[in-house]
């Protein structure tokens, strides 16, 4: 697909038939993975990539989107169709600068149904994330739902982000369609739920999947934001992302705006949860997510309400 986040998110694979590559700062595959465990053979693939300018959210580049790039390489190492992303778990260790970065994937165990992956996002030699990721067949299991999705009021006409939403928010929020439905305003101390979120998309109409999930995951403000009454900033120590169902068996358009909540009910020793569930129009659940994350109060101008339009909250 050729829309900006596809080229933003791009991959170059540099092992295997171009073995002979090196990465952005000479390294190759056998290289980078001796540097850890001294191995480095036909499980692992080796990725280069770029961290384009423009996806900042505080200290670094956005974690859905890293995570959007890293899923993206351990998809095309499994490279079958059948097995699709179940699982991914993302520990962020390092902000990266924008740049060159390579990717390297380690294929741990492949069975008859279940895959089980491990990759290293590195740049100059510097492990900037880890994650653990499981891609799985279809079981064959009776089935039950108990996360109806909330009657909220539907998405806006036009496939835009709600005008003047907030002045100062970072700059990744450019690249995405975030129409809030629930929650209040951040900073404020007004003792709201600590619950935020909305109809969330990319500008350009592409079909869901797992990548663009990933990046819905990690959109919107913390909602401990909602519980402070000064500027912060939340750098994300560990995502997991689990993929329920895929686009294709809703009914709807594929490339349709989702539903994503997300709530919070703990904020402790400047860390909080955030878990999170995207609905496809439909009703159906496309993907469940918890991130921890870290509180860290700043000077700086964030999230300055301009006018947020909310509904009644979701029950």
């Amino acid at each position: 697909m050729d829309t900006a986040f596809d080229r933003d998110t791009a991959i170059r694979r540099i092992d295997g038939a171009d073995n002979g590559r090196r990465s952005a700062d000479g390294a190759g595959a056998a290289d980078i993975a001796s540097a850890h465990d001294g191995t480095g053979g036909e499980n692992q693939a080796l990725f280069a990539a770029d961290i384009a300018p423009g996806w900042r959210a505080g200290r670094g580049p956005h974690g859905g989107y890293l995570a959007a790039m890293l899923l993206r390489a351990m998809c095309a190492t499994v490279d079958d169709p059948q097995r699709t992303p179940r699982s991914l778990t993302i520990h962020y260790t390092r902000a990266p600068e924008s740049g060159p970065i390579e990717l390297l994937v380690t294929v741990e165990r492949e069975g008859r149904s279940l895959s089980t992956l491990s990759a290293r996002m590195q740049q100059g030699g510097r492990t900037t994330a880890l994650a653990l990721a499981a891609f799985s067949v279809p079981w064959t299991a009776p089935g039950a739902n108990e996360l109806p999705m909330p009657e909220l009021a539907p998405p806006d006409a036009e496939r835009r982000s709600t005008p003047k939403l907030f002045k100062g928010a970072p700059e990744f929020t450019r690249h995405l369609v975030m129409q809030p439905r629930v929650g209040a305003v951040p900073f404020a101390g007004s003792g709201a739920p600590m619950r935020i979120g909305g109809w969330t998309g990319l500008p350009e109409e592409r079909p869901v999947d797992a990548l663009s999930l990933a990046l819905f995951c990690d959109a919107w403000f913390p909602p401990s934001f909602i519980a402070l009454d000064s500027p912060a900033i939340s750098p994300t120590i560990d995502l997991t992302i689990h993929f329920r169902q895929q686009i294709s068996e809703c009914d709807c358009d594929p490339a349709a705006l989702c539903l994503s909540i997300f709530d919070t009910r703990l904020l402790h020793d400047g860390l909080f949860e955030e878990d999170g569930v995207i609905w496809a129009p439909d009703g159906t659940v496309l993907a469940q997510s918890r991130q921890l994350g870290i509180i860290m109060p700043t000077d700086k101008p964030v999230l300055q309400p301009a006018g947020i339009a909310s509904d009644q909250d979701a029950s």
